[in-house]
């Protein structure tokens, strides 16, 4: 702190002024700090790209196989009846040695037993379908 001491020209008023001195001392000192933590930035931006792929993709969605199971256990591959169940489960294990799994669209009959429903789906995971679901549930909402 400055204070003027000293003959004065009749002012018997105190000085006001605020050394600014040790203020600019601190400010330099964290604006040096600050530039030195300041970690230095570089302009190339890492990206982990995708790799191209090589194959071709499909050209069209093939169509759903769509199993239809009728009241009394009658099974309907794409509207066709199944005779046996060795008929259904070899149709079943085609869909899945095929890469690209077609999808298996399970249609179930309001009035149809669950056992007959169980079966099919039981046979379809056995085998490795994988793309498989139920459809028409909106049937069981009464």
């Amino acid at each position: 702190m400055g204070m003027n001491v000293g003959a004065g020209g009749g002012d018997d008023e105190p000085m006001v002024d605020i050394n600014t001195t040790p203020l600019i001392d601190v400010m330099l000192v964290l604006l040096i700090m600050f530039i030195i933590t300041i970690p230095i930035q570089t302009h190339a931006v890492k990206m982990n790209m995708p790799i191209p792929n090589q194959q071709q993709p499909p050209t069209e969605p093939r169509p759903p196989v769509r199993i239809d199971i009728d009241f009394d256990g009658t099974i309907g591959w794409n509207g066709e009846i199944v005779d046996s169940r060795d008929e259904l489960e070899a149709r079943l294990a085609r869909v899945a040695a095929e890469a690209d799994q077609q999808e298996v669209h399970v249609r179930p009959n309001k009035l149809v037993t669950y056992r007959h429903v169980a079966a099919v789906m039981a046979s379809a995971q056995r085998l490795g379908v994988t793309k498989i679901g139920l459809v028409g549930n909106e049937q069981f909402l009464d």
